[in-house]
């Protein structure tokens, strides 16, 4: 893949969008300087520095390590615009004023090198009038970048070219955005608010008119909006509150400005009204959550909503009516059918919420985008849908569904009387094919981009319809339990996918996974444990334990639990390398099994940790005896330290129950190593997992080889808990969360011994084993485990 090498970035605008930028480039290891004004008075650079030193206390966090704030240039346009010359990609971001950018464009270009790409980060600016600005030989660089907030988190960036856009800075502005940034890409025409703010604010525009007409409240709205819909969990009203209630209000003026009244500009345009109540609290100051209040408000620990008709705040926590929530679970086009037929008021809601949704995408989809792939990807990626709104009218039924959008439109129901394009009524039965996307423009299919770097995902995101190829039927099959499948894509390396709910590790999977070992071993290069979603294991799985405790009490436990510590050393030692492909959540025996593994191949949001003490438990498939020995080899390669000093943080991390919340962060807590890779865009994992194998056969890869280790021993443990009376009798930590860290303590530190005692891998997972299954018999933490069985939640006791 030829790869656009970027050196260093300068972002310019140290906003929340600038700064948040610069934060996640700093994430992905891309030098990056921020850019900002000359201070009127102080440090010429106080404003960009400012800007630095606030991405540390936003949450959720823009930066995988808050320390790595530090390595953001602060830069100023008067005194640093030499250094621009040293950028490869310049990414604009300043307040949405043409007049401010043309002036900006004026100032920058003559700094700019003469390869580098300049983009503007533009929620709906014409990107074509931005350009105007720029010198003749500049603007085939230029082109339009909208991520999406908050930039660390959110997948989607729609690229946006102008006429004079070329082509090849836009495919090397793609791949770098795709396989370093790690987002995912729409193209996007240049038209007012691109592809996702055009339809989602539409959307959300529709949602607040249905709203007050069928009389629901936002708490009730969200509800139904959110995740039962397929939807963020944010809903409608919250969502715009998190964005904020001033930016949505600029993204409708943005639609009334440049779509105007004209019907052959946007039929829809008498329903951009900016909603009276938005009016009202931005008047008020009420923002949203960065002020405080918008749709709703939080005193103390209650969460109030607004009452628009009282003007004031009334508690919250609507909910959707129970039938509702039955309809939801149905079919898609039983759903459909159920909620428009409904004489339910929510129900009607939702109807006339996705009928207007597919009213609008349909009659805009050849203005806004090159396909209806597009469209579907920017509502998944840049406003949390599970589906978009070409895919779920496939789903349903596209020739019904169009006869119903079509019946409400004659019948004056619909936001307006706009026809459905004629291409909808040809016979077909949606818009995604395995030939490819309908559209409009191309009156045809058109297929996926070629660019190289997708060859990097394996199984890319698919739409239903478009023949892709599930990635848990693909390949050829070696062996299948209940719960794992081994398979393989070239033949040279064996793939493991635990396939049960949540990857939790049963008997099953710790079965499939020796099995796998012992044929990777026989006739493979490498075992790879991979599976195509957000989540790599939970941990244990404990209801399938259930009635062998029940049966046979904790004694009946340890058995299985010998098993999984079996089956981590045989990992661990193992004369092919295992891979862990990471992503989501890795906790428990997840995170147990993962740092067993030859190396692990991460993607940047992963969340590893050990986690049992939340149910009353220590960990017991070898992570407290991986501490251990992790402490000791750092102890060793520093003569003359005390191990203790490299056991604490360990001890800590497990005691503590600390789960990384980056790839970034779990490399700091001692989950990844510093040989491990992290990678940016979660489809291209397995790809690089599978290269791993193959780059540790060929370097001559070998197993580690057993050998006894030194513990901390009993001076340690005491150490320690006199720590842990401190947090107990401080109240800090309750007696039975005492009881188990010192378990832990005991563990790590090699129980009742000298210090430098060499002990194996085998003598600390017995202790292990043993504690474990001992806290089993223990009342509270009976109580954790039936709590969090019951509810999903910890109990604290």
């Amino acid at each position: 893949m030829n790869r656009f090498h970027v050196r260093q970035v300068a972002v310019l605008g140290a906003g929340v969008m600038g700064a948040q930028i610069a934060a996640h480039l700093v994430n992905v290891k891309v030098p990056v300087v921020l850019f900002d004004l000359p201070a009127p008075e102080g440090p010429k650079n106080a404003i960009a520095l400012k800007a630095i030193e606030h991405l540390k206390k936003l949450k959720p966090a823009p930066l995988g390590l808050a320390a790595d704030a530090a390595r953001i240039r602060a830069a100023n346009y008067e005194d640093d615009l030499a250094l621009l010359g040293q950028c490869d990609l310049v990414i604009e971001a300043i307040a949405e004023r043409m007049d401010w950018k043309h002036a900006l464009y004026a100032k920058i270009a003559p700094h700019l090198a003469p390869h580098a790409i300049l983009a503007s980060n533009t929620s709906g600016l014409s990107i074509t009038q931005l350009s105007e600005a720029l010198p003749e030989d500049l603007k085939p660089r230029f082109c339009g970048i909208h991520f999406f907030n908050p930039p660390r988190y959110m997948a989607l960036v729609e690229l946006i070219p102008t006429p004079t856009s070329d082509t090849r800075s836009l495919d090397q502005l793609e791949t770098f955005v795709t396989s370093t940034l790690g987002k995912s890409v729409v193209r996007a025409r240049d038209t007012p608010n691109f592809i996702a703010n055009r339809v989602g604010i539409a959307g959300m525009l529709s949602a607040i008119h249905q709203a007050e007409r069928f009389g629901l409240g936002c708490d009730v709205v969200d509800d139904l909006t959110g995740k039962k819909l397929g939807r963020a969990s944010s809903g409608t009203f919250r969502t715009a509150d998190v964005v904020g209630l001033d930016t949505m209000a600029h993204v409708i003026r943005t639609m009334q400005d440049t779509l105007g009244p004209d019907r052959a500009n946007d039929p829809f345009h008498a329903s951009f009204a900016t909603p009276a109540v938005l009016t009202r609290l931005i008047e008020q100051g009420a923002l949203g959550q960065k002020s405080g209040a918008g749709f709703y408000k939080k005193v103390g620990k209650d969460i109030l909503r607004l009452d628009p008709a009282r003007g004031d705040y009334v508690a919250a926590g609507g909910k959707a009516d129970p039938i509702i929530d039955r309809i939801l679970k149905k079919p898609a086009g039983e759903r459909l059918k159920l909620l428009r037929e409904s004489g339910n008021p929510q129900a009607q809601f939702l109807w006339a919420l996705l009928r207007d949704g597919f009213h609008y995408a349909a009659v805009h989809l050849g203005d806004i985008a090159t396909s209806a792939r597009e469209v579907d990807f920017a509502m998944r990626w840049g406003f949390g849908m599970k589906q978009g709104p070409f895919e779920l009218w496939q789903e349903a039924g596209w020739q019904q569904v169009a006869q119903w959008v079509k019946d409400d439109i004659d019948a004056g129901r619909a936001l307006c009387s706009a026809p459905l394009p004629d291409w909808v009524f040809d016979g077909r039965t949606g818009v995604h094919t395995p030939e490819g996307s309908w559209s409009p423009a191309a009156s045809a299919p058109v297929p996926r981009s070629t660019l190289p770097v997708y060859q990097r995902q394996h199984f890319p995101e698919s739409l239903v319809g478009d023949g892709s190829i599930d990635a848990l039927r693909s390949g050829t099959e070696v062996f299948r339990n209940e719960d794992l499948r081994l398979w393989t894509l070239d033949g040279e390396v064996l793939i493991a996918s635990i396939t049960c709910k949540l990857h939790l590790i049963s008997p099953a999977v710790t079965e499939g996974l020796m099995k796998a070992v012992d044929l990777a071993e026989a006739s493979y290069q490498g075992l790879v444990v991979w599976s195509p979603d957000d989540v790599f294991s939970a941990g244990a799985n404990l209801e399938a334990l259930m009635p062998v405790f029940m049966k046979h009490g904790a004694k009946g436990i340890a058995p299985e639990e010998k098993k999984l510590q079996d089956l981590m050393l045989r990992v661990r030692y193992a004369s092919v390398p295992v891979i862990a492909a990471l992503r989501g959540i890795a906790l428990g025996g997840g995170c147990e099994f993962a740092v067993h593994c030859a190396q692990r191949v991460a993607a940047m949001e992963s969340y590893v940790g050990l986690v049992e003490v939340g149910i009353g438990v220590l960990p017991g498939g070898g992570g407290l005896t991986w501490i251990a020995r992790r402490a000791a080899e750092k102890a060793a390669s520093a003569p003359g330290t005390d191990l203790l000093a490299f056991l604490k943080d360990g001890f800590q991390a497990a005691a503590m129950a600390t789960v990384g919340t980056s790839a970034l962060e779990s490399r700091q807590l001692g989950y990844l190593l510093e040989s491990d890779v992290i990678v940016p865009h979660k489809d291209e994992l397995l790809h690089v997992a599978l290269g791993q194998v193959r780059a540790l056969v060929q370097a001559g890869w070998r197993a580690p080889v057993k050998a006894p280790f030194a513990v901390a021993g009993r001076d340690a443990i005491a150490t320690i808990q006199a720590s842990l009376v401190g947090m107990r009798d401080g109240g800090f930590i309750s007696a039975h969360d005492f009881h188990i860290a010192s378990l832990i303590a005991q563990v790590v530190c090699g129980g009742d011994v000298d210090a430098g005692t060499l002990v194996t891998e085998d003598y600390l997972m017995a202790m292990e084993r043993q504690r474990f299954c001992a806290l089993l018999d223990h009342p509270k933490t009976q109580e954790r485990i039936m709590g969090m069985l019951q509810t999903g939640k910890p109990v604290r006791n």
